[in-house]
């Protein structure tokens, strides 16, 4: 019996150390890369219908760029605060296959708390101010691990909007719920999602640990004030002439 005591006694005494070393991240800024496969966004755009026109501007396109585009972008996060900021690149691209998917459209800030986004999102040559509820993904956490960015991380497989399936990874020791652009829901900071029929992946590069000032997360100001589905019904009315090309820019922008 002694000897249990003593053994209890030493199980408690090691939690209690765990416990006092741990560290959980609850505020900092991340970096990201967003990775685009360009050449399977721009193959699903071709059908018989259009093929002789189109291929040609592929087949140019393919010559003078890189099948996949990077941007990259920074998370700034603070206990249930977050906010995603693309960062514009060197070369902004431009030209034909200039696609909404491909692109970075949208700051994010949301408020984890309320369950609430402002998303400043930029839609051709307008700037709208989306404000709703936070994006609705259902989630299935699996076991798979992954190390990202110096974390260990939980795969976690995903619905949203209806059907794009998303997969994402996790990590319990940065206590945010929340991710790169709207991603969010998961029981820790995501640092890794793939969009695999939509060929995108976001991956966290870097993670700093630091306090982060009241001030410093600000959702955005300008922009024509909407909803979700006010920017759905807007984007109808604006592709309603364009064809099969309707339905792809309708995705890139509501993404």
């Amino acid at each position: 019996m002694k000897r249990i005591l003593f053994l209890i006694a030493v199980l408690i005494q090691g939690l209690n150390l765990f416990a006092q070393n741990a560290h959980f991240t609850t505020s900092g800024t991340i970096e990201y890369n967003k990775t685009s496969n360009t050449y399977a966004m721009l193959e699903k755009q071709i059908n018989p219908e259009n093929e002789a026109f189109f291929r040609p501007f592929l087949d140019a396109y393919k010559k003078a760029n890189p099948q996949f585009k990077t941007l990259k972008s920074t998370l700034t996060f603070s206990d249930d605060k977050t906010l995603f900021t693309p960062i514009e690149p060197d070369n902004a691209g431009s030209g034909f296959f200039n696609f909404p998917l491909a692109n970075q459209n949208n700051t994010v800030y949301t408020d984890l708390k309320t369950r609430t986004t402002t998303n400043q999102k930029i839609v051709f040559e307008a700037t709208f101010l989306v404000k709703d509820t936070t994006r609705k993904i259902k989630w299935k956490i699996t076991g798979e691990t992954r190390d990202v960015a110096g974390y260990s991380c939980r795969r976690a497989n995903g619905i949203m909007m209806d059907s794009i399936y998303v997969v994402a990874f996790y990590t319990e020791k940065i206590h945010v719920s929340g991710g790169p652009e709207s991603f969010n829901g998961l029981p820790g900071m995501i640092l890794e999602v793939a969009v695999p029929h939509e060929n995108m992946l976001w991956v966290a590069t870097k993670v700093t640990d630091i306090p982060i000032a009241d001030n410093a997360i600000q959702e955005p100001k300008k922009g024509k004030l909407t909803t979700n589905a006010g920017l759905k019904t807007t984007l109808l009315s604006l592709t309603k002439n364009w064809g099969d090309n309707a339905q792809f820019y309708l995705k890139g922008f509501l993404f």
